[in-house]
């Protein structure tokens, strides 16, 4: 009997990943293990964001430079959100991209490959992928709408109509 089961994870290509140009090489690692991308973006990540996705961390004493970092103020602004899919996703992905840490990183990782310590102490570890079912549901909420999510219902959702300023191609 297998113990496969399908799941979602975020995946985020962080600043420095999209500044070194890093993003085919770590999409081709990523599709090592066999799972569907169902939700693709290139953002910007404003400080309300970036607080919330890590609000888990607000009282370490490095949460400033990390939120920093996320916004762009080293390399560039943008990130690219991704979420996969597929049986054990978030297993499968954290194993891939390897520990947090650059430096505790296996080197065949994608963080042991790419990652590195700043002279600030800051970790520019490339990527950033959800550590468990629970954080995959709140990030993928934080940076998703169930429209923006291809083939697969994740979550339940609702329709309503929302009066509000857009823009448009003019």
């Amino acid at each position: 009997m297998s113990t496969d089961k399908n799941e979602a994870t975020l995946v985020i290509i962080k600043p420095d990943g999209i500044k070194k140009s890093l993003t085919g090489n770590i999409i081709s690692r990523l599709s090592e293990t066999k799972l569907q991308i169902i939700a693709a973006k290139m953002t910007t990540i404003s400080r309300e964001r970036a607080e919330e996705h890590y609000s888990h961390l607000t009282e370490k004493p490095f949460f400033e430079e990390l939120v920093k970092y996320m916004m762009g103020a080293y390399h560039t602004r943008r990130v690219m959100a991704m979420v996969y899919y597929g049986p054990n996703a978030i297993s499968k992905i954290r194993t891939i991209c390897g520990a947090t840490n650059p430096e505790e990183a296996e080197p065949t990782t994608i963080r042991g490959s790419y990652g590195r310590i700043t002279t600030r102490g800051v970790f520019e570890n490339v990527i950033h992928a959800s550590e468990s079912a629970k954080d995959a549901e709140k990030e993928i909420k934080l940076w998703f709408g169930p429209d923006e999510i291809a083939e697969v219902k994740l979550y339940p959702s609702k329709e309503t109509t929302v009066k509000t300023k857009v823009h448009i191609w003019a």
